[in-house]
């Protein structure tokens, strides 16, 4: 090129690289209108087992996608999944969405722990099961699953097993105030009661190691065993007594077999949260003075709880049972 035919170039003629940045990045994100609807059943190493429409036959593995962000993604949660949805072996999907959930079960270690674990998301019951001997049963823990139960939304039952060994009666009376349902089973015989309750629902089971809980799942759920392989084997590990993992029940629903829990902290629930789970008495603790805990004197002497039971809205000893629920979340989970 001559110098005279540099002279006639101008901008229009010179080709810019542009530069990192220099295209706006868009906000926009896919919608993915093709996307399936699954349930989480198994989660392992980042990688989730969901079932397609809730049919357990249609097992599929998949990865968080990137536009999930760091969204928790739990047992029972409904999302929904792009990509190979074939659940043919070396598979993956995507999730890209997570609905909203119906209720959550959580927990923190301990008291002072303020990080909160979400174990279970969208179950309808939470059953709390409880040896009556052999170990025996801790009152205290029952109380604080209740108070998990309550505050996230989830109808708790309670399920006492080895009845063969130890009477429920005391128990039983221990929680007649608070409308609960108990189920009572024995080592010997199938938990017919307990199994027609959690028909065609989501349910999480959660106690104490050793109170029966595996024999009870078991029973439930005859092929438990290969159906927790199924489920687990989706990343390198699997199933142990550390994760939780949902299975399907013969006659419809899903039951989560939870870990074994030493302890259930509180940490994130608070009076108010327990209180709201109690028609009559909640609408009356409006009047209490803010900050009150409910627990009466000496601790909340301004409280006026009292007032429900005296206008007929509540009776003296569900008014005891809450406050007995208050105390259990403000005591310490090595008591439980």
């Amino acid at each position: 090129m001559s110098r005279g035919d540099w002279r006639r170039l101008d901008e229009s003629d010179v080709r810019v690289r542009p530069g990192k940045g220099s295209r706006p990045r868009s906000k926009r994100r896919p919608e993915h209108a093709d996307a399936e609807r699954a349930m989480v059943v198994g989660v392992d190493r980042g990688r989730w087992t969901c079932a397609l429409d809730g049919d357990p036959d249609r097992l599929v593995t998949a990865m968080r996608a990137r536009e999930m962000g760091r969204t928790s993604v739990v047992i029972g949660d409904q999302v929904e999944l792009v990509g190979d949805t074939s659940g043919t072996p070396d598979t993956l999907s995507r999730l890209v969405r997570r609905a909203d959930r119906t209720s959550v079960l959580r927990r923190t270690a301990d008291d002072t722990d303020p990080f909160e674990r979400v174990v279970v998301a969208n179950a309808e019951q939470l059953v709390i099961v409880t040896a009556l001997a052999d170990p025996p049963p801790r009152s205290g823990f029952i109380d604080r699953c209740l108070v998990a139960a309550y505050a996230g939304g989830l109808a708790p039952v309670l399920c006492l097993t080895k009845s063969d060994l130890a009477g429920p009666e005391e128990l039983i009376a221990t929680y007649a105030e608070l409308d609960l349902p108990v189920l009572v089973t024995r080592s010997d015989e199938e938990p017919t009661e307990l199994a027609e309750r959690l028909d065609n629902r989501v349910s999480a089971l959660v106690g104490h190691s050793g109170v029966g809980k595996s024999t009870l799942v078991n029973k439930l759920v005859p092929d438990a065993n290969r159906l927790t392989g199924v489920v687990s084997a989706v990343g390198k590990g699997r199933h142990t007594s550390t994760s939780a993992v949902a299975l399907p029940l013969p006659e419809g629903g899903w039951v989560v077999d939870t870990p074994g829990i030493r302890s259930f902290g509180l940490a994130h629930i608070t009076p108010n949260d327990i209180v709201a789970a109690f028609p009559g008495l909640a609408e009356t603790a409006e009047e209490c003075p803010p900050g009150c805990g409910h627990r009466g004197a000496p601790e909340d002497p301004d409280c006026v709880l009292e007032n429900a039971v005296t206008e007929g809205l509540a009776t003296e000893g569900r008014l005891l049972s809450l406050r007995r629920l208050l105390a259990s979340r403000a005591g310490t989970v090595e008591e439980y």
